[in-house]
């Protein structure tokens, strides 16, 4: 189909130099589970977009040659005015052209969906999201876990090698 990754993955990064459990869920949960254990493919920003690239044209590259969109739903999601360039790309992509599933991880408790904008209300009241509650078990690494089958559960199949 022409694509390189399984999901291209969009979370808030924050600008001060402060580790916080959103990066380290995006840069080592994460391609721990769906990379080296399910065997899929990301694409995160930072990672696999580099300092110096246009960024807008890199995002969008990167967005068309991903199956899936996953957007990690956070307070600072929420509180921050401007969106993320890669989000409104992202969701005019989900919505407008139709092209590109997204997957919503609730990685904080959100409570009401109220302060979010309008597009991702629509997207969470027709698919709802996946919310994290690994931090209550004993294994949050476990591929095996509710949230993780759920996860891979909306992500395309896997080509496995064998």
């Amino acid at each position: 189909d022409g694509k390189i990754y399984d999901a291209y993955v969009i979370y808030p990064r924050n600008h001060i130099n402060e580790a916080n459990f959103v990066e380290y869920f995006v840069y080592q949960i994460m391609p721990d589970i769906l990379e080296n254990k399910c065997g899929y493919k990301l694409c995160i920003h930072g990672r696999d977009i580099y300092p110096g690239e246009d960024t807008a044209s890199a995002i969008e590259k990167m967005m068309q040659k991903s199956r899936r969109l996953i957007i990690l739903l956070t307070q600072q999601l929420i509180n921050c005015k401007e969106s993320a360039y890669d989000q409104h790309i992202a969701l005019y992509n989900a919505l407008i052209q139709n092209d590109t599933k997204v997957i919503l991880l609730e990685i904080e408790t959100i409570g009401n969906y109220e302060k979010l904008q309008e597009s991702l209300r629509f997207i969470i009241k027709q698919q709802g999201t996946i919310k994290w509650k690994e931090q209550h078990t004993v294994h949050p690494q476990s591929s095996n876990s509710k949230f993780w089958k759920q996860v891979r559960y909306h992500m395309p199949l896997t080509l496995k090698s064998s």
